[in-house]
């Protein structure tokens, strides 16, 4: 008897409405043209929009919440339902606003730290993405990885997060784990590596869904000597090997090659059932 395949990873497309994201800053600031990107977005095959109204790379800066909700109100008002939609935000006036405009995702690179969102956090539908950083809180910077094993640095960071969020009555089953890639995990290439190679350890850990955002990233731009706009075979590479590991949802900058690649991986894959 043939096993049924695994379902396809939900591929989230990026949108970044920012003034210096790190690959594509300033090309999608105005509504006009977010909106437009929105929509090829979807129409090159994004299951979720995940929108980030302010940047996360080591050289940005920082951005008002009042900044990021002007960002997105047009948007938003914009989209509709056309799509679901992840908010991409530690600010915690950008995350109420986002449940007040029922996004189906809140991402947050600092894992909700803030206990005094929490009772809000529970009394929403939003799904969390859980992310784990070295950094802890703020932006990313160019630190080395902790000393130690970084699997089990991870997996400390969420055993603590999760009992938090779960001792506020948010229920596990609305949380997506994400370890982090890049210098969220430190400047070494190996150490974004060691964490893809390893990844069933943590879902095996956790028996959570895992979202993994590997797309331009500096850990492969290093192994190769591509800029952020060369990087897109690398990138693809890095998505398909976290398909492989298990990923149940992909966060890259282009869906379509994606789904393509996906779409050959499980073609292959049935064959050797």
């Amino acid at each position: 008897m043939h096993k049924s395949l695994p379902p396809r990873p939900q591929i989230l497309g990026i949108l970044n409405i920012t003034a210096d994201s790190f690959s594509d800053g300033g090309k999608y600031l105005t509504p006009e043209a977010a909106i437009a990107k929105a929509r090829s977005l979807i129409a090159e095959g994004a299951d979720i929009l995940d929108i980030g109204p302010a940047p996360s790379n080591p050289d940005a800066a920082p951005v008002a919440p009042e900044t990021e909700l002007a960002r997105l109100k047009p948007v938003l008002d914009a989209l509709g339902k056309e799509v679901p939609i992840s908010v991409d935000s530690f600010q915690i006036a950008t995350q109420r606003y986002a449940m007040s405009r029922h996004v189906a995702y809140l991402n947050d690179i600092q894992g909700f730290p803030d206990a005094e969102i929490y009772p809000e956090l529970a009394a929403s539908n939003a799904r969390l993405i859980l992310m784990h950083s070295v950094q802890g809180r703020g932006l990313a910077d160019r630190r080395p990885a902790p000393e130690g094993d970084i699997v089990a640095h991870i997996c400390r960071f969420f055993e603590a997060r999760l009992k938090a969020l779960e001792d506020a009555g948010i229920s596990s089953d609305r949380i997506v784990l994400d370890p982090g890639m890049g210098f969220f995990l430190g400047d070494a290439p190996e150490t974004s590596f060691s964490v893809l190679a390893r990844l069933g350890e943590i879902k095996g850990r956790f028996d959570l869904p895992v979202l993994i955002s590997v797309s331009r990233k500096s850990f492969l731009r290093k192994v190769t000597g591509r800029a952020p706009g060369e990087a897109g075979a690398a990138s693809q590479a890095a998505e398909l090997l976290a398909a492989l590991a298990g990923a149940e949802f992909i966060r890259t900058h282009e869906p379509a090659p994606l789904k393509d690649a996906l779409s050959v991986l499980a073609a292959f894959q049935a064959q050797k059932q």
